[in-house]
């Protein structure tokens, strides 16, 4: 009977009340970001999930690859020394004026159309940095419409991974 009762909160354990986010259900997204021409070094860019009331929930991806530079980002910054996320499986290369890069983003289909947005932040060394470079809201259509830059972001177009 013990043997019995053992396995039964086993398998409660295992299968109900493991971390909810194992069983998200997420869609990859193939992100283009095109930089204006602009002098200067390359950008660091950060996609953030934001919810409705502007908080930061998650790290999408970093485009520069210095921990160093971090905080030039600064808004992101005082989020990620908080949340202590670990960043190694969404970093990559920074990006020059007039280059373009593409990231694939994995973003969780409960939060489409509940208020979030992705939001595209920049930083370029000894220049002026831009918490919202760009927008996107988290909506069905809105996800897969050109977005345009503010800053040293020309555009961003996302297109849905099949």
């Amino acid at each position: 009977m013990k043997l019995n009762i053992k396995f039964i909160i086993l398998l409660f354990v295992v299968l109900g009340f493991s971390k909810a986010d194992v069983y998200a259900q997420t869609s990859k997204y193939k992100c283009l970001i095109q930089m204006v021409s602009y002098e200067g070094e390359a950008a660091y860019v950060v996609v953030s999930l934001v919810n409705k009331a502007g908080a930061y929930e998650k790290t999408l991806a970093v485009l520069g690859p210095d921990k160093q530079w971090y905080n030039t980002l600064k808004d992101w910054y005082k989020y990620q020394t908080k949340a202590k996320e670990k960043l190694s499986a969404v970093t990559g290369a920074s990006i020059g004026g007039g280059d373009r890069a593409i990231k694939i983003l994995e973003i969780d289909n409960a939060k489409m159309n509940k208020g979030y947005t992705l939001r595209f932040e920049t930083a370029v060394e000894e220049q002026k940095y831009h918490i919202t470079d760009v927008e996107i809201p988290l909506t069905t259509v809105g996800i897969t419409e050109m977005a345009k830059g503010k800053g040293y972001i020309k555009m961003v177009k996302l297109n849905k991974v099949q």
